[in-house]
C-alpha cells in the first residue's frame, strides 16, 4: 500500500486507515472475534493506521485495538478523547488530560500513546493556549508522542493548523463535503500537519449499498442521530439528508471505474486530493475491511472524473453543507 508521512510526528502510515467507532458501539452489533477478524484482514492489506477514541463503546474499542496490537507491531493507533464528559471549555484541563489519556493507555496496554486527539471540543477551545500548553506537557511526560485534534469545522481546523505543536487534523472529507479543499488542505500541505479524512463514505451512503427502503438498527446512529439528536448531524450521512445523498450517488455511479466498486471509488477520490496524508473508513468484517485498503491500489481518478464530481455536490449537496461547517 502506498504511505504518506505525517512530517510532525515522523511517522509513516499507510494511505488507507480504519475506523474504529463501530467496533465500540454506535453502528449495531459487532462481536469481539468479529472485531478482532477485521483489524487481521485490515493488517495483512497494509493498513498501519488504526483511528479510534476512548468514548467509542466507553473504552470497548481501544481495549480490542489494544489486545489486537500485542501481536502486531508497527501499526500506529490514533485515539481521540474529551468526550465523555460535558462538552464545555472548563473540563479541558490538564488534571483531565492526564486522567484520560491514562485511561486510554490502559485500554491499550501501551506506555505511550501513538497520537492522541481532541475529539471535536468546543470551539473556543481551539483559542486556548493553556490547552495547547497542556498537550505539549504530556509529550514531555511521555504520555503521548504527539498531538493532534478532530474537527467538525473549517475554520477549528485552520486555528488548530496555525498551533505549531499539531501534528493533524481529523475532519469530514468526501464527495458530499468538498469544503476542506478550499482552505484547509492547502494550509496543512504548507504547515506539515497531516490531514485524517474521516465519514469518508458519508456513513455508508457512497458505498452506494442503500436506497429508499434501507433500515437501521435502534442502536446504529444512522438511525438515532439522523437530525442531530445525539451529536452534530453532520457526523451521520456527512449532514446530508438521505433522500438527495441517494439522488447523489445514482449521478456519480456511472463514474465508477470498471472493476472497482462504488465505495472504492469514493475512497480513492479522497486518496487522490492533494494534501491528505490518509483516509479512515470503517469495516464491519474483514470483507469490508479488504476491499477499503484495495482502493489505495486503484489508479487516480482523471480530472474529467473530479469535475463531475464537483458538478453533483454543487448542484444537490452544496445547499444542505457547504456553509454549515
Amino acid at each position: 500500500m502506498e504511505t504518506r508521512t505525517f512530517a510532525r510526528m515522523g511517522r509513516d502510515v499507510g494511505v488507507v486507515g480504519l475506523g474504529a467507532w463501530q467496533l465500540g458501539a454506535d453502528w449495531g452489533s459487532v462481536s469481539e472475534a468479529d472485531a478482532h477478524a477485521t483489524l487481521q484482514a485490515a493488517a495483512d492489506a497494509g493498513v498501519t493506521f488504526f483511528d479510534t477514541a476512548d468514548v467509542y463503546g466507553d473504552g470497548r474499542s481501544e481495549q480490542i485495538i489494544g489486545s489486537f496490537i500485542k501481536g502486531h507491531p508497527g501499526i500506529t493507533v490514533a485515539t481521540k478523547m474529551g468526550r465523555r464528559v460535558p462538552q464545555e471549555p472548563a473540563a479541558y484541563t490538564m488534571d483531565n488530560f492526564r486522567a484520560w489519556t491514562d485511561r486510554s493507555r490502559t485500554n491499550l496496554g501501551v506506555d505511550t500513546l501513538d497520537l492522541v486527539q481532541l475529539h471535536c471540543p468546543p470551539t473556543a477551545v481551539f483559542a486556548t493556549d493553556a490547552v495547547f500548553d497542556a498537550l505539549d506537557m504530556l509529550v514531555q511526560e511521555k504520555r503521548i508522542s504527539a498531538y493532534g485534534v478532530s474537527v467538525e469545522r473549517v475554520d477549528e481546523a485552520l486555528t488548530a493548523i496555525a498551533r505549531p505543536g499539531v501534528a493533524s487534523v481529523q475532519i469530514i472529507l468526501n464527495a458530499f463535503r468538498l469544503k476542506p479543499l478550499e482552505r484547509v488542505l492547502p494550509a496543512a500541505s504548507a504547515a506539515g500537519v497531516g490531514i485524517i479524512a474521516r465519514v469518508p463514505l458519508a456513513s455508508g451512503l457512497l458505498s452506494g449499498r442503500y436506497d429508499e427502503h434501507t433500515t437501521f438498527a435502534p442502536d446504529d446512529h444512522r438511525n438515532f442521530n439522523r437530525h442531530g439528536e445525539a451529536f452534530d448531524v453532520g457526523e451521520t450521512f456527512s449532514g446530508v439528508d438521505f433522500a438527495t445523498g441517494l439522488e447523489a450517488v445514482r449521478r456519480l455511479r456511472p463514474l465508477v471505474p470498471e472493476g472497482a466498486t462504488m465505495a472504492q471509488f469514493a475512497l480513492r477520490w479522497i486518496i487522490d486530493q492533494p494534501g491528505v496524508t490518509g483516509v479512515i473508513p470503517g469495516a464491519r468484517d474483514p470483507g469490508q475491511a479488504r476491499a477499503n485498503a484495495a482502493a489505495a491500489t486503484l489508479a487516480p481518478l482523471p480530472g474529467s472524473t473530479h469535475d463531475a464530481v464537483r458538478a453533483v455536490y454543487d448542484e444537490l449537496v452544496r445547499p444542505q453543507v457547504h456553509d454549515r461547517w
